[in-house]
């Protein structure tokens, strides 16, 4: 991708009724010493996103101002146990100077699960790029794992968002991102209900698949579906324009879902079924901290950044409605539809002014109607 050789781990190869995780790994999946100097850092986000003051071109060398805010919770959710979270996720708050978070793991049945080596990469970047974005709201990693009579799956459960939606509404409200996802199927709709939680905004990665890809749950209508996009640097590392992330990203028209009534503003283009994604965020290339420092990308690390936006943004929305009917509302109105995102028009034949498949209403701009 763009000149950096990509590693698509198994778990992120989507099977029909089998959950994959959306990342890849950038390089060849070794250890480093220090963040890959190419990888975006928090700073270097914020900077992008105009969420923090920062030189021109947002240079990730010393882009090094990160977001301070943060409120309620945060919860996450994977599979399989990741026993060195802790400490990983101290080694990368501690490397971009953003204060230790308020963490906990919880397991969703109550058992401590197995250890997955493809969702401890997955855990890693749902964590720290979540605190990353909204350090000063409290973190959950809820853990699952999925059993039957005769094996266990690396899949997390529908029993693990409802504790994690738990556990954020006791917790002030706040968000929950999901960095995973099935491709579509007809039975999806009667697992909508768990994300309905009052107090509670759901976020899903869009998917790595490219466009008209159907994908749950980022195709339901009770989530924020999170697309990818890809910032392209001049020679000199300064950040020059945004763009779809070309192959990637995820987006499509559900064949299951009908059009919810917040996206009644775009029925010309998406008919009466639901359209995904609704917003977008980076998707190539993250650094993060998994006993050494490595680079991934993929709509994994689009979801938790701008679930945490959203947090640190401090409106507190009761559900994903709530939420989606304001963004929908401010993309009706053009200038705060212009203050608010930028608009993705690049990287696809059908990434054009206004909402698509490519990137929703677009990428963040402040933190201003979030």
């Amino acid at each position: 991708m763009n000149g950096h050789p990509i590693i698509v781990p198994k778990s992120s190869i989507p099977h029909p009724g089998r959950i994959n995780t959306n990342y890849f790994l950038v390089g060849y999946n070794q250890r480093m010493p220090q963040p890959p100097p190419d990888a975006e850092t928090p700073g270097s986000v914020a900077c992008v996103y105009e969420l923090v003051s920062g030189t021109k071109g947002c240079p990730i060398a010393t882009s090094t101002n990160v977001p301070t805010g943060g409120v309620g919770a945060i919860a996450i959710v994977d599979a399989g146990d990741y026993p060195t979270a802790k400490a990983d996720l101290h080694a990368f708050s501690s490397q971009f100077g953003i204060p230790d978070a308020d963490f906990q793991i919880v397991y969703a049945d109550g058992h401590k699960p197995p250890e997955y080596s493809d969702w401890e990469v997955e855990e890693a970047l749902d964590i720290e790029w979540a605190h990353a974005m909204a350090p000063k709201a409290k973190l959950f990693l809820v853990e699952s794992v999925l059993c039957t009579s005769k094996r266990c799956n690396t899949d997390p459960t529908w029993q693990a968002v409802k504790v994690a939606s738990e556990l954020v509404a006791k917790n002030g409200g706040g968000v929950i991102s999901m960095s995973w996802g099935d491709p579509e199927w007809a039975q999806e709709r009667d697992y909508d209900h768990y994300m309905t939680t009052p107090g509670v905004v759901y976020f899903a990665g869009a998917g790595d698949s490219g466009l008209n890809y159907p994908f749950h749950p980022a195709a339901s209508p009770n989530v924020v579906a999170v697309g990818g996009t890809y910032f392209n640097r001049d020679s000199n590392g300064n950040f020059t324009y945004e763009q779809y992330a070309t192959g990637g990203g995820g987006g499509g028209i559900s064949p299951y879902e009908p059009r919810p009534s917040y996206q009644n503003i775009i029925k010309g283009i998406v008919g009466s079924h639901r359209g995904f994604p609704d917003v977008a965020s980076d998707y190539c290339c993250a650094a993060i901290y998994l006993q050494g420092w490595g680079e991934v990308g993929g709509t994994s690390w689009a979801s938790p950044t701008f679930a945490g936006i959203v947090n640190a943004a401090g409106l507190l929305k009761k559900s994903s409605h709530d939420e989606l009917d304001m963004i929908y509302k401010e993309y009706a109105n053009s200038k705060q539809h212009k203050a608010y995102f930028f608009d993705i028009t690049q990287g696809d034949s059908q990434c054009v002014v206004g909402w698509d498949e490519c990137a929703g209403v677009g990428s963040p701009r402040t933190y201003k109607g979030k």
